[in-house]
């Protein structure tokens, strides 16, 4: 059947589209699991119920494939510090990117290629872990970090949008090297801590294409990575820059590190300004009209979760505690890590509860710092 529209927020169920073809049984078992009460189908598009049941028998099925291995699914806690090593593993090499750069010499990015191979590995052990990590930078470690949270953004988005393997790896190093034009801006207005002027920012709005320049001096660069470093800033609405191109002429890899870069810079701490709460980013994101891909802006909603791993949030029971698991089939009842109160503004005992089964909700999420609370990702073990 041609599913034509499915009755309900597509936050709460696991389908980047809201129309398509059901030609597996697992699509349909993932329809059933997500709790969807309702969807419309297009007969014309597909078979009609009466006749799909009755030819069902004289259809001979495909053989299914053989799964392909993957890494073992790792608990959060475990790729969490595995995480944090390839995070801390990749300040010196991408320092020393930006550095070369910076400094006209040939840029060597075998580096950066073997991060994103352990990216890529990561992601796949526990797909939340290295997101997470990535969000913990500090101010002044943005311009450099930022690149490698974009890279695994990048890469998260490609897994969920079910891009093979070496897209995915192509679309991380294109994260890894976006903003590689920014070495060549004024350190002044690179590393001013306040907002820019207007002359200032005219300045700023050039790295695009100074990195793709760069890039194709180095040759042998991919179209992925060329494609993204030169329109990452571009918008649907053609009022992006460096070219103003209209929807149509904006690759899907350039919609997809336009959401990721734009995501990662709004909710890291900044030396002008407290980042946003992640999903008060996506909030603000979703109302922006004209500047993103929806399909892949809501693609990227779930792989990044409405309250990401490691959100601090208020239940409406009022115990408060750390998102610690996504729920595939709903957005907005994670696993949450509960350890204080905010009824008796006090500890107690930390305890897993499972909004999907649970008599509880979220609330909305909160600033641990205006609870007295500090390292809320020590409970993330």
């Amino acid at each position: 059947m041609y599913v034509h529209k499915i009755v309900g927020s597509w936050l709460e169920h696991p389908f980047w589209r809201t129309s398509f073809a059901l030609g597996q049984s697992k699509d349909v078992e993932a329809l059933r699991a997500g709790g969807i009460a309702e969807v419309w189908i297009d007969t014309d598009k597909g078979l009609d119920v009466a006749a799909a049941a009755s030819a069902a028998p004289a259809v001979a099925a495909e053989p299914a494939p053989p799964p392909q291995a993957a890494p073992a699914r790792l608990p959060l806690g475990e790729e969490m510090a595995a995480a944090g090593r390839i995070y801390m593993k990749s300040k010196p090499i991408v320092r020393s990117l930006f550095t070369e750069a910076r400094l006209g010499r040939a840029l060597d990015t075998r580096g950066v290629e073997g991060l994103v191979d352990e990216i890529s590995h990561s992601l796949l052990r526990n797909p939340w872990a290295l997101i997470s990590v990535a969000r913990l930078k500090t101010a002044d470690e943005y311009t450099y970090m930022h690149s490698v949270a974009v890279c695994a953004l990048m890469m998260a988005l490609a897994l969920r949008l079910g891009l093979d393997e070496q897209t995915i790896r192509a679309a991380g190093l294109a994260g890894m090297l976006h903003d590689i034009g920014k070495a060549k801006m004024p350190p002044d207005i690179l590393n001013k801590p306040a907002r820019l002027t207007d002359e200032e920012f005219a300045v700023m709005k050039e790295h695009p294409e100074a990195g793709h320049g760069m890039l194709l001096d180095m040759g042998g660069m991919g179209d992925i990575a060329l494609d993204v470093c030169l329109h990452h800033h571009e918008k649907m609405d053609g009022t992006g820059y460096p070219h103003r191109l209209p929807a149509e002429k904006i690759s899907r890899f350039a919609r997809m590190g336009a959401v990721c870069d734009v995501y990662d810079a709004v909710t890291s701490d900044r030396p002008y300004k407290k980042g946003w709460d992640p999903t008060e980013a996506l909030r603000k994101m979703a109302g922006w009209a004209g500047q993103f891909d929806q399909e892949i802006f809501h693609t990227f909603v779930k792989s990044v979760g409405i309250y990401p791993i490691g959100s601090f949030v208020r239940l409406e029971s009022g115990l408060m505690g750390v998102v610690v698991e996504q729920d595939e089939a709903s957005l907005l009842q994670p696993k949450v890590k509960t350890f204080y109160s905010a009824k008796s503004r006090a500890y107690v005992l930390p305890k897993i509860v499972d909004l999907a089964r649970a008599h509880d909700g979220i609330a909305g999420p909160e600033n641990p710092q205006d609870w007295g609370i500090d390292k809320v990702e020590r409970f993330l073990d």
